[in-house]
């Protein structure tokens, strides 16, 4: 079957899983102190981070628009689409309306949207499993139904090194955050039903690191048949030391490391990582 994947800019990617998918990524933007960034390749990521850091304010985001995904959605292959989760982003929703409006002027167009429940590595890997199933020849309702119970057993987990933007944002009281950022506390943050809430906290970088290799023993099953995906923000070295340590512990079919994008890092922050399986 001739497919075409889309994804948001949510989705973060390594060059070999973008030269083995043949995918479009659909860009949200960002905003910060007033200046607009289009999430998607030519964004300097780097200066992003620089800005957040010396910005009093958070960095706010928007949603693709139901056009944007018009537009990737042409074209002769069978689209499948994979978005951020629809809990804290309407991008979901407007690749739906996408969908409908396509479908008014193309009537034997498939096309199918997934809520991954997850973002950045969590998207990948259903992206990842789109593809692999649709290699094996299933058609695309098997697909489908493949596809949504993978990611009801997907876990997604997050290992913040700054709670900056979170205290920014309002997310965290300031006082709790300023505290806890005194005495180096680290949250360990994980989706569940499609919201992010806390999961566990440490004192220091290196307990916070070794509760998250620990949280895969906990919450993980059948791991030979996963893959894990792990994503950073500028801590690759970091990254690195993580899938060792989880080498020497865990048996997994495979483990992917991709640096994040522009929106993931917004809220990892630098030096953050992100783990899904």
């Amino acid at each position: 079957m001739n497919i075409k994947i889309v994804v948001d800019s949510g989705c973060d990617f390594n060059q070999e899983l973008t030269e083995k998918l043949n995918t479009e990524s659909v860009p949200l933007t960002i905003q910060l102190d007033n200046v607009e960034y289009k999430d998607d390749q030519n964004l300097d990521l780097q200066n992003l981070l620089e800005m957040m850091k010396n910005s009093k304010k958070s960095p706010k985001t928007a949603s693709p628009s139901p056009h944007s995904f018009v537009e990737a959605y042409q074209g002769e292959e069978s689209i499948f689409v994979v978005t951020l989760t629809s809990k804290l982003s309407s991008t979901y929703n407007n690749a739906l309306l996408a969908k409908d409006i396509f479908l008014t002027e193309v009537e034997d167009k498939f096309i199918h949207v997934f809520d991954s429940c997850s973002a950045s590595i969590g998207e990948a890997l259903v992206s990842l499993k789109v593809n692999e199933l649709a290699e094996q020849g299933l058609k695309e309702l098997e697909i489908i139904d493949r596809v949504d119970s993978y990611i009801q057993q997907m876990k997604t987990f997050f290992l913040l090194e700054s709670l900056d933007n979170l205290i920014k944002s309002g997310r965290m009281n300031k006082v709790k955050g300023k505290l806890a950022s005194l005495l180096s506390i680290k949250p360990i943050l994980g989706e569940e039903d499609g919201e992010i809430s806390l999961f566990d906290k440490a004192r220091g970088s290196k307990r916070a690191f070794r509760k998250l290799v620990d949280i895969i023993g906990k919450y993980g099953e059948n791991l030979e048949d996963k893959i894990l995906g792990i994503a950073h923000c500028n801590a690759l070295d970091k990254a690195e030391k993580f899938k060792a340590e989880v080498i020497k512990r865990y048996n997994f079919k495979d483990i992917i490391i991709v640096q994040t994008g522009g929106l993931s890092s917004v809220y990892a922050n630098e030096g953050g990582i992100i783990i899904s399986f």
